[in-house]
């Protein structure tokens, strides 16, 4: 913590942070000041969402109050399908005026940089309207966007009885072309019993890591599956959700640069009574990063600050891993922490100002407002 500190932005990046008195000594040149009131932090960083969905799904939510389960809903028809169906039919300029929308909510809470999956569409076409939508509104607003392709997010319907041949569509088809468009810079897949298997996602991703992509995994969500490991073998990114990873994986992550990306407000909404176990994973020597796992089905939160609320009321972080799990360490999740996730020199010139007395309040106030303002490559952002 630095106290009566100010920081020079020079065009979109940070050029020097230290004590206030000390900033004639660095630039003579007039400056253009700007006083604020509360605590500045590096811009957040939200590392996993499904941003770009029609309708919320209502009835999901109702069966789960009743007491119906994840693989009961989808085999009744709701879960990640309903939301295909709803996507495919929908056209893309809607698609773009919903999410729209919905990023910028993130955005006013402080996510300067959003990850936003497809995963929707399982079809072509569908997957690329997705990923065109993340391309439009990455020109339009002022968080930066990381598209990532998630054909792989379940077995579409007219597939059922042929996974081979979807994951040969997804492996043949669908990679080449979202490479040859550039609309992802990664890849995901749903490793998880009953969605795909860990061969079938070391298929699918090492497809991928051949036309350039990034690679990330949805792993060890509701039943361990080698997820984990799966991501360390691969060099992924991040290896994602982990309620269910096992002692195997807690080890293979932490002896590797793989982000344990946890999603608390994931498993409350499920109603799950368990959690990632962040602890032993920190412990381990793992990488924790938090994220919203902004979705129509299992987590629709817009709020970063209530994550990491979460993430010291259900997971047990310290505050101040609760906020580097939100900056440096999710950074590291995009493979942006060269530039992002920190206040200092080089850096890029996000930031966010939380009206706040004490840095831990950030943290703390469940579901209140206090983000004040953001910044993004050195600009304000509306209030």
């Amino acid at each position: 913590m630095l106290r009566d500190a100010a920081v020079l932005i020079d065009g979109d990046h940070i050029a020097w942070v230290g004590p206030r008195g000390d900033v004639a000594a660095h630039h003579a040149a007039p400056l253009q000041e700007i006083e604020i009131d509360g605590v500045l932090f590096p811009g957040f960083i939200d590392c996993h969402t499904h941003g770009v969905f029609g309708a919320p799904r209502l009835d999901d939510h109702e069966r789960r109050a009743l007491g119906v389960d994840y693989k009961a809903i989808a085999a009744a028809g709701g879960g990640i399908l309903q939301s295909v169906h709803d996507v495919r039919r929908r056209p893309e300029v809607e698609l773009a005026s919903l999410t729209r929308s919905r990023l910028a909510a993130l955005l006013k809470g402080g996510a300067t940089t959003i990850e936003v999956k497809s995963g929707y569409g399982l079809e072509l076409e569908a997957e690329l309207k997705q990923l065109r939508v993340v391309r439009q509104l990455a020109g339009e607003l002022s968080a930066t966007l990381i598209p990532t392709f998630l054909g792989a997010h379940e077995v579409p319907p007219e597939y059922r009885g042929k996974r081979a041949e979807y994951v040969r569509l997804v492996c043949e088809e669908m990679i080449p072309a979202v490479a040859r468009e550039r609309l992802a810079r990664c890849c995901d897949v749903f490793c998880e019993p009953g969605v795909f298997s860990a061969a079938e996602s070391r298929q699918i991703l090492t497809a991928a890591a051949r036309y350039g992509l990034a690679l990330k995994l949805h792993a060890d969500e509701l039943e361990g599956s080698g997820g984990a490991e799966l991501a360390v073998e691969l060099g992924a990114l991040s290896a994602d959700h982990l309620a269910a990873i096992s002692d195997t994986g807690i080890r293979a992550l932490a002896g590797s640069s793989t982000v344990a990306v946890l999603l608390p407000g994931t498993m409350i909404f499920l109603g799950k009574r368990s959690q990632a176990p962040a602890r032993r994973l920190i412990e381990a020597g793992a990488a924790v990063a938090l994220a919203t796992d902004f979705n129509p089905g299992t987590s629709p939160t817009l709020s970063l600050p209530l994550v990491m609320a979460l993430g010291v009321s259900q997971l047990g972080l310290r505050h101040a891993e609760a906020v580097t799990a939100v900056t440096i360490n999710a950074a590291a999740a995009l493979g942006l922490a060269a530039d992002r996730g920190q206040i200092a020199p080089g850096c890029v010139a996000d930031l966010v100002v939380a009206a706040v007395d004490d840095w831990r309040e950030v943290a703390y106030w469940m579901g209140a407002g206090v983000v004040s303002a953001v910044w993004t490559a050195g600009s304000a952002c509306p209030a």
